[in-house]
């Protein structure tokens, strides 16, 4: 059915109660690359029960972790043919560290529709919170519809990160395996577009692709161990912006600027396609703690 933005802006889904154990964040941390080399004791904070630090990341995908079914975008007003949906940019604002284990109820609206023309934009946001009522973080996603647009509602406008005239100050090498995607399907996206060569075909891609959460997460990851020494919990905001695909085995690098006192800006690009984007207008902050030097 087309979109309706009267009935989609605004409308809330039904909460999500679910909880999560060690095993799930380790699980999530080892489709995300975690534990190489296995005997580095940063890499053993996301890969040993003992000391184990939640990447922020993981509060995005808990809710739906242990989901086994593709998923499917239908929303009040909104039905869209997954074939046609690509992650359009994520955000999570972390209120308190992640905890290890815990549970928690996860409300989310369509906070914004826009018309982009031959296609649609979806926003929706979550507010994530534990059984006492305290707020763990809140998360803001974007789906991208293509072929949805046209409908008649507001463009929106574009925001991009500014970055400055500089050479980067850090460069990061993010190594993915040919069977990531695979790996990260177990954390609960089944969308055969990271694994049916055919239904990939379909949507316009010579292989399956990793999901785009997977690389946010493995950039997270990377922000953390070049900015923080490894320490996950000192990242209170992470925002990128999905610019293209990865194909897995490919390397990200991702170029990071400083930019004010705990801020910092970055972009990601496959270095095998020439440097092709593949996330943009990346920002990560910390409020907790020193910055390491």
């Amino acid at each position: 059915m087309p979109i309706d933005p009267d009935v989609a802006l605004g409308a809330t889904l039904p909460v999500q109660e679910f909880e999560w154990t060690s095993s799930d964040v380790l699980l999530y941390h080892l489709a995300l690359g975690a534990g190489d080399p296995p005997t580095d004791p940063r890499e053993l904070r996301y890969a040993y029960e003992q000391d184990l630090r939640v990447l922020p990341t993981f509060a995005i995908v808990a809710p739906n972790f242990h989901c086994s079914e593709p998923p499917a975008v239908s929303f009040p007003g909104v039905d869209i043919d997954l074939a046609a949906v690509l992650h359009g940019g994520q955000e999570i604002t972390v209120h308190r560290p992640i905890p290890a284990a815990g549970k928690a109820r996860a409300q989310t609206r369509i906070a914004d529709v826009h018309d982009k023309g031959k296609a649609a934009v979806i926003v929706q946001e979550t507010t994530t919170t534990d059984p006492d009522g305290t707020v763990l973080c809140t998360t803001r996603s974007s789906i991208f519809a293509r072929g949805e647009g046209g409908f008649g509602g507001a463009r929106g406008s574009s925001q991009h990160v500014e970055f400055p005239e500089r050479e980067p100050d850090t460069i990061l090498e993010v190594p993915t395996l040919p069977q990531q995607a695979l790996l990260y399907r177990l954390c609960g996206d089944r969308n055969p577009l990271h694994a049916d060569p055919e239904f990939a075909s379909s949507a316009g891609f010579s292989q399956p692709i990793l999901h785009g959460l997977c690389t946010y997460g493995m950039v997270c990851k990377a922000l953390a161990d070049g900015l923080f020494d490894g320490q996950a919990e000192r990242v209170s905001s992470y925002a990128a912006r999905f610019a293209g695909v990865v194909l897995p085995g490919e390397t990200v690098r991702v170029r990071v600027w400083k930019d004010g006192d705990g801020s910092f800006v970055a972009n990601a690009s496959a270095v095998e396609r020439g440097d092709t984007p593949v996330l943009s207008d990346i920002t990560v902050t910390t409020d907790r703690g020193e910055l390491r030097s």
